[in-house]
């Protein structure tokens, strides 16, 4: 798993600026996110936070698409459809969350499982849940070759399929 994790030090987290794919857009994306969470608190539906973060991102001036459905195939066949909560600037996959409690390993490996599968090169899985706005900036992984073990945990299909 390869990720980066935010760091806790107010002073440093003004200035610092982590290289990497797409950063401009991920940092405007974190400082939405930051906007909406200020604004609302903890303790809402994730679904708020989700229309919120739509205004936001047309206020940054950033293109998306919200619910971008995106359909799987496994050698060769349909799975189903995964649904990315938001595609910023068709690159940066945006899953927003809002759990009261910490982030766990299992909402990471859903991010890289939808980068595995899409191929898009960064994503930032957001938790409003919180008192303070949870966030990690995740990279693909390095091996592909296991994103299809876990993809038919992320996919909607169709009832009968």
């Amino acid at each position: 798993m390869h990720m980066e994790k935010p760091t806790h030090n107010r002073q440093t987290r003004r200035t610092m600026r982590i290289d990497g794919p797409q950063q401009d857009v991920t940092f405007k994306i974190i400082g939405a996110a930051m906007t909406v969470h200020n604004a609302l608190g903890p303790g809402l539906k994730e679904l708020t936070y989700h229309k919120a973060m739509s205004l936001e991102l047309e206020k940054a001036e950033l293109s998306f698409e919200e619910e971008k459905a995106v359909e799987i195939y496994v050698d060769g066949s349909s799975v189903g459809l995964l649904y990315l909560d938001h595609l910023v600037e068709a690159t940066v996959v945006v899953e927003e969350k809002a759990f009261s409690h910490l982030l766990t390993e299992e909402e990471v490996a859903q991010v890289i499982t939808y980068l595995a599968a899409t191929r898009f090169p960064v994503g930032l899985l957001l938790n409003f849940g919180r008192q303070r706005l949870e966030y990690r900036r995740i990279l693909p992984p390095r091996s592909l070759g296991e994103w299809q073990k876990r993809i038919r945990r992320y996919v909607w299909t169709p009832a009968g399929r």
